[in-house]
């Protein structure tokens, strides 16, 4: 994880580094373009001065000693360092300013009509030093744009972008380094979660990608614990409910060698009945066990609860009553959890059993009614637990107690539920209840 903070922060210093160099050089471009303007406006206004000089100063023809005295006379004037060559390039004069800057900055070169040549440097930013007699250099000229020079405008530019750099590379560290220390948090959850602690959540905070992964993994966190839960549940029930069948076999092949024809024949009986007990048992353990791991349905198709419900009845004697209803589900599911109810019905209330279908709030609904002892108000949810059997019921009826949790599943698998409620006149009623048209399986 270390070396994903890293990463990205590496990859923030990277996008700076490359923001720097680009601003340096469109910051140096324009600054270069700024310099060209202000030299093309400069020689426009030298231009105008060496014209406006020119016209002003004695003829060529003129002593040297009056060309002299007029061009100190315009350096004063203009504040600019001036100098003058005569046709042949001989130094007439230069004004002291010129002298005290000549080669220290830029100069402009101005042929004037007669042959003679007019110098004027760049106004600069400083005033060169007093000569002997007291008198500074020339000012820079009023409304003149002012360019520093190049390497001063480079080291600024540099100095300020490093400055900047340095800042957002602090700053963004700890921005980072939250950001990853989330995703460590959450490595060390599911670390957690892989070790065996399957009550371990990670903390989500934020609303951000981080945050979603982190409600995600404890959605499956939750959803992991309870199949985990379940199936250890269910293999211990299973277990458990082995034993019984199991243990009468047993006793009943070792007995099988000594006893007489009529007491074979009973222990024949005892044991098609134990096998049968331990085949309906793995067939539901089965069944639920793929319940549970089952996220949505394999297939769904139009299932008529009517003619599903006359067929399932006529195996136990019971007749279905009601309307035309149709659902979209699995067949076989449905048709399991119908036996299941009528298995109940027969088990435990006698051969009075009643089967009505129906619509109800835009539900159908499926009513099977027996005539036995009833359910307590207090125990019509835990009838639908794996493997839970109402007091003294076992001994009397039999059955492993997973049939009514299995249509609890197949309920729920199908958008639907199942309910208990009492029968006027006595015994039970169990309500399965399912979307018409077929909800979404859970």
């Amino acid at each position: 994880m270390r070396t994903l903070t890293l990463r990205i922060y590496l990859t923030v210093v990277a996008v700076l580094l490359l923001f720097a160099f680009g601003s340096t050089w469109l910051f140096q471009r324009h600054m270069e373009d700024e310099r060209i303007r202000a030299d093309n406006v400069l020689s426009e206004r030298m231009a105008a001065w060496g014209d406006l000089i020119q016209r002003s100063l004695p003829g060529a023809e003129a002593p040297p000693q009056d060309q002299a005295q007029a061009l100190r006379e315009w350096s004063q004037r203009l504040r600019l360092p001036l100098a003058l060559d005569d046709p042949h390039g001989e130094r007439i004069s230069a004004s002291d300013s010129f002298v005290l800057r000549e080669g220290q900055t830029r100069s402009f070169q101005i042929h004037l009509e007669d042959g003679r040549t007019l110098w004027v440097l760049r106004p600069g930013l400083r005033r060169p030093p007093p000569d002997a007699r007291g008198e500074f250099g020339p000012l820079p000229a009023p409304n003149l744009p002012f360019v520093p020079p190049g390497w001063q405008r480079g080291v600024s530019t540099i100095v300020v972008l490093a400055v900047l750099f340095v800042a957002v590379s602090i700053g963004a560290w700890p921005v980072v380094r939250r950001l990853t220390r989330r995703l460590q948090a959450l490595k060390r959850g599911v670390e957690q979660f892989g070790a065996g602690e399957l009550h371990h959540r990670v903390e989500v905070s934020g609303r951000d990608e981080v945050a979603a992964v982190a409600a995600s993994f404890n959605l499956a966190a939750e959803r992991i614990e309870a199949l985990v839960r379940s199936h250890q549940s269910l293999l211990a029930n299973a277990s458990h409910e082995l034993r019984s069948p199991l243990a009468r076999l047993r006793m009943a092949v070792s007995m099988l060698e000594d006893a007489t024809p009529e007491q074979r024949q009973r222990l024949r009986r005892e044991i098609d009945t134990n096998v049968g007990e331990l085949d309906a048992l793995v067939e539901e353990v089965l069944l639920a066990s793929r319940l549970d791991a089952q996220q949505r349905l394999d297939k769904r198709e139009p299932v008529e609860l009517l003619a599903l419900a006359a067929e399932e009845g006529s195996r136990v004697g019971a007749v279905a009553d009601g309307a035309t209803v149709t659902v979209a589900g699995d067949e076989r599911l449905i048709r399991r959890a119908l036996r299941n109810l009528l298995e109940n019905a027969r088990r435990y209330g006698g051969e009075d059993i009643l089967i009505e279908v129906g619509q109800a709030a835009g539900r159908a609904v499926v009513k099977v009614c027996d005539r036995g002892p009833g359910v307590p108000e207090a125990l019509r949810e835990r009838i639908f637990e794996s493997f839970y059997r109402l007091p003294g019921h076992a001994e009397q009826a039999g059955g492993v107690g997973l049939g009514l949790s299995l249509v609890k599943q197949i309920a729920e698998r199908h958008g639907g539920s199942v309910r208990c409620d009492a029968r006027v006149g006595g015994g039970s009623c169990f309500e399965l209840s399912l979307p018409l048209g077929g909800g979404p399986g859970k």
